[in-house]
């Protein structure tokens, strides 16, 4: 089994009220004068108190262009992806000479070369050092990246890999797009990063965090086209079909029994669910398709409420704090799941 040895998550620097954000978007996307009762129904209906960004929020205004938000990102995906894995290493007593591969994982900017490659430089990971971005998975990004660390390491058991997801969503701002897609995500999303220090089994009793079991993936080509981006000159405009949920109430509770089963386990065997706060309406068909107590995601709606969704980041912030607070009886299965574009959902079994 892979072991996580250390978490660190980070927040962009500038907080606002979803107040605040929701009078921005209003100026930045509704025509002059226009209604703005439906933009503010659905940024109540988030249920999002407040959120992190990566700029000043008069910035956004004026922000000219997919190039110029483009450039944002990966100035600051660098220098917020090096100070998270940074830190995870120092939680985890490790130096940048111990890491063997970095897998990074965003969707909200691009970079040639990419995020990893400059944020190796900085750290001074060795010039070996095996690297793996990963772009399109989304919201389910963190829990695929954890997936594809615990494959790396059951082929290289002596070695140490990390995790970075890095998520600029707000430099995705649409200006003048009122369609409720856009409405509702200027309302949910968050600026914010992760990284994950995991070890193979041979190097596993040199720390204490919880152990990946295994993981699965599950596509739902029937809904292929109900989340993700339409690319264009503007940048990345957002792809939010209100049929997700139903689709969730449809596959989840099948993939989610069969998975356990593989492992001897069933749902109620499960001590902690680490699941992605995609939304409010996300979180109850999660709750509803498993049949699970109305409490069992507090932690998620929490990190909704104080920080939005953080797309690939979220689910990792929420699993650092089930670690920190709920304190999962050790030896127990613990589940995190998120649900990301193709439609797909990632699995991951955890023994705590």
């Amino acid at each position: 089994m892979t072991r996580i040895a250390a978490l660190h998550g980070a927040l962009a620097p500038h907080r606002y009220a979803q107040s605040e954000i929701t009078d921005m978007v209003a100026r930045a996307c509704l025509p002059e004068g226009a209604d703005r009762r439906l933009l503010d129904r659905l940024h109540h209906n988030a249920g999002v108190r407040s959120r992190h960004m990566t700029l000043p929020l008069d910035r956004y205004e004026t922000l000219d262009g997919f190039g110029a938000a483009n450039d944002i990102f990966i100035a600051t995906a660098t220098d917020l992806g090096t100070r998270v894995v940074r830190e995870a290493l120092r939680g985890a007593g490790l130096s940048a000479a111990d890491v063997d591969l970095l897998v990074f994982t965003s969707v909200t900017g691009v970079a040639v070369p990419s995020v990893d490659a400059r944020v190796a430089g900085r750290l001074g990971l060795r010039p070996d050092v095996r690297r793996l971005p990963l772009f399109g998975l989304g919201c389910a990004g963190g829990a695929a990246g954890l997936a594809r660390t615990h494959d790396f390491l059951l082929g290289r058991p002596d070695q140490v890999a990390v995790l970075l997801s890095v998520e600029l969503c707000s430099l995705t701002l649409q200006h003048g797009d009122a369609s409720t897609a856009n409405l509702v995500a200027t309302g949910l999303f968050g600026d914010g990063a992760t990284a994950v220090v995991a070890c193979g089994a041979e190097r596993a009793g040199e720390f204490t965090g919880p152990t990946i079991v295994d993981a699965r993936s599950r596509l739902y080509p029937d809904a292929g086209d109900t989340l993700g981006w339409d690319i264009g000159d503007t940048g990345f405009k957002v792809v939010l079909d209100p049929g997700i949920p139903e689709v969730l109430r449809r596959h989840l509770a099948d993939d989610v029994e069969e998975f356990l089963g593989d492992h001897g386990l069933k749902p109620q065997d499960v001590t902690a669910w680490v699941c992605h706060p995609g939304g409010p309406r996300i979180l109850e068909a999660v709750t509803d398709a498993l049949d699970l107590p109305a409490d069992e995601l507090t932690l998620s709606r929490r990190h909704l409420s104080e920080v939005g969704n953080l797309s690939s980041s979220s689910v990792l912030h929420v699993l650092r704090d089930t670690l920190s607070e709920h304190h999962p009886p050790p030896g127990t299965p613990g589940l995190l799941l998120a649900i990301g574009p193709g439609l797909a959902c990632e699995l991951v079994l955890l023994r705590w």
